[in-house]
């Protein structure tokens, strides 16, 4: 489905989704493409059969690159495929993060003072390095085109503290468990590097902005979503429809005017 108002169209905008095969990743793929885009699908290992299945549309009129963020030989080598296949891109969606889930070992998911170095490096690799390269790469070709946008997801955790207190329940039962410190670190990272692009870029036209979410529904512990739901006025984890509206208008004409913001979409968690 096209959108009838040219406003918000992103009809025949190239568009290339890091982390496009994760859980907001194929969503935003999906309704790009939905919308008339070209979407270029960047993971670090996409299987072209699976991925078709997940997104037919996407199928259809775009294109699925292996590529490693933290490489820029291999995110240049993907804009190379990208450029041939579909040509100069428009709009790039910096999606692509990583963090210590619930399950991961004691360590990571312990005491700040015994947070482990080489997590802290490879979450920060990804979720900052690989941002800071793709926008190298991708942004260069739009530099040239002398257009484009940048958006890149945050998260509320890079502008507020998480609060150690929902996960006290853990504790409980007997676990040293604290959100750990690298991803709040990464995300704040990405505000004020979406403020430096849109100032270094703003003569080629370039608009860079940061889209900053709150946690998505996932089938999490009974636990956590009891403590976690009451901080947000609204009243619930966000569903990953929750969120394309806000990225629909940032690729789109609509937000011409707008960079080196960071559009907050958090059902009211950082009003509080």
């Amino acid at each position: 489905m096209i959108s009838t108002d040219p406003l918000f169209s992103v009809a025949g905008k190239v568009v290339v989704v890091t982390g496009g095969m994760g859980q907001l990743g194929r969503r935003f793929a999906h309704v790009l493409s939905e919308r008339g885009a070209r979407v270029a699908v960047l993971d670090q290992s996409v299987d072209q059969s699976i991925a078709a299945k997940a997104l037919p549309m996407v199928a259809e009129t775009g294109i699925f690159v292996s590529a490693d963020v933290r490489s820029k030989p291999s995110l240049e080598e993907a804009c190379q495929k990208i450029t041939a296949s579909l040509g100069s891109p428009h709009v790039l969606v910096n999606n692509a993060a990583i963090d210590s889930p619930p399950g991961a070992s004691a360590a990571e998911n312990g005491p700040f003072e015994d947070f482990p170095e080489a997590v802290f490096s490879k979450v920060m690799d990804v979720n900052v390095k690989g941002v800071v390269l793709a926008s190298q790469v991708f942004g260069k070709v739009m530099a040239s085109e002398r257009r484009g946008s940048i958006i890149n997801i945050s998260s509320i955790y890079g502008m507020v503290s998480p609060d150690q207190s929902i996960y006290e329940f853990r504790r409980r039962n007997g676990e040293s468990f604290f959100k750990p410190v690298a991803y709040s670190v990464s995300k704040s990272a990405l505000l004020n590097l979406s403020r430096y692009l849109a100032v270094y870029w703003a003569s080629r036209t370039i608009r860079v902005n940061t889209l900053t979410f709150a946690g998505v529904f996932n089938n999490q512990d009974p636990e956590f979503l009891a403590r976690y739901c009451p901080k947000v006025p609204l009243g619930r984890m966000a569903m990953p429809e929750d969120y394309v509206g806000a990225l629909v208008f940032l690729a789109s004409d609509a937000s011409a005017y707008m960079t080196g913001s960071n559009l907050v979409v958090d059902g009211g968690y950082t009003a509080l």
